[in-house]
């Protein structure tokens, strides 16, 4: 294969560097329709190659950046869905994550060289990032559809060995203890949220510790910092299964600019807002105008489940975006339709608390008057 001296991380690394990004690469490579030997006969390349990216032991990211490209358009031509380059791209990022993590373990990194602390994370990667510690494929890889039968004893998700996850989530619990200054509040909120899904006793009890720190109190209007350091600690204790500070977060999310912070938080999460973030600050931009929430309304209704455990943010989220963008339900019959149909499910569950009964009640009198 050709080389260069420019790669897309600047070296080879370990498994775990290209563990997600060869995961990704042979689900774009069977979707193609192509087995491994005739993906190496097309690129060029002995099958070993190949068979070194898919498994991880030959990081994708330390080809040349112009390998890659070569590399994406050529699936893409080939059959893989034409966002295989963005996938992949996300791919490494999430490697990046988990290489930094299982390299330091109990070791400080800073967040000028932490991929941690390096852009604001959508959805896709921080459920790239999960993928080996929880062993779910990520939703948004469902466009990949095997067209070719896979052969050998692959994995059908990439894997940590017990060693690796110890260091990975062990990094993660140093960064909140150390994370404490003002230009480490991304590197330690993005740790903070990934800790939800440890599941150890241990970090069950810091995070219940971080929400006696952060949550209790309402945080200052002004502090973004104080705003998502609650929403972290609340929401990674839902996923850890303790759902009860979550209606306490959502309880002290009422100012106007704690409920635009948390709508553009959504729509940059899911994607609406397109544009890359560094920082968080972005949030409190009072001028909403460069995403129209169909996306977001999309997404939140397709979430309203009664056991969800992150129902009272979801709900409350909902409430907010209809109230700010009342012509969202302004459209088709069916999708007013489809909208009376999920809230109706949820009145009828009975497991709502007082605020969520309003919050319900407000949304399908929206809908009631929606084109009248």
């Amino acid at each position: 294969m050709a080389g260069g001296s420019t790669t897309l991380t600047g070296s080879q690394g370990s498994r775990t560097s290209g563990l997600i990004a060869g995961a990704v690469l042979r689900l774009a490579r069977q979707s193609a329709a192509l087995t491994q030997e005739k993906f190496a006969e097309i690129l060029r390349v002995d099958i070993t190659t190949v068979q070194g990216w898919e498994s991880g032991r030959r990081p994708l990211s330390a080809v040349s950046a112009g390998e890659f490209l070569r590399i994406c358009r050529r699936l893409a031509r080939l059959g893989a869905p034409a966002s295989t380059g963005r996938h992949l791209r996300e791919a490494i990022e999430a490697d990046q994550v988990l290489a930094t993590g299982i390299a330091a373990g109990d070791r400080w990194v800073s967040p000028d060289s932490h991929p941690l602390a390096a852009s604001v994370h959508r959805w896709t990667i921080t459920n790239l990032i999960l993928w080996p510690i929880l062993g779910k494929a990520p939703s948004h890889l469902g466009e990949f559809v095997p067209r070719v039968a896979r052969r050998g004893p692959a994995s059908a998700h990439p894997t940590l060995s017990a060693a690796e996850r110890t260091r990975f989530l062990d990094h993660l619990l140093l960064i909140g203890d150390r994370a404490r200054h003002a230009d480490e509040a991304l590197l330690r909120r993005q740790a903070v949220y990934l800790l939800g899904f440890d599941g150890r006793p241990d970090s069950v009890a810091w995070l219940r510790d971080e929400w006696n720190r952060a949550g209790r109190t309402r945080p200052r209007e002004s502090s973004i910092t104080e705003l998502l350091e609650a929403r972290s600690a609340s929401v990674a204790l839902a996923v850890a299964g303790d759902g009860t500070h979550l209606h306490d977060f959502v309880g002290h999310m009422t100012s106007e600019s704690a409920q635009i912070a948390n709508l553009n938080y959504w729509a940059y999460w899911i994607g609406e807002l397109s544009d890359e973030q560094i920082s968080d600050s972005f949030m409190f931009n009072t001028d909403t105008r460069s995403w129209t929430g169909a996306r977001l309304l999309e997404h939140l209704l397709q979430r309203l489940d009664p056991a969800s455990p992150h129902l009272p943010l979801n709900l409350a989220t909902l409430h907010t975006l209809v109230a700010s963008r009342p012509i969202l339900l302004n459209g088709h019959q069916a999708s007013r339709t489809a909208f009376t149909e999920v809230l109706d499910r949820l009145a009828s569950s009975g497991t709502l608390a007082r605020t969520e009964r309003d919050q319900l009640a407000g949304l399908q009198y929206a809908v009631r008057i929606a084109n009248r």
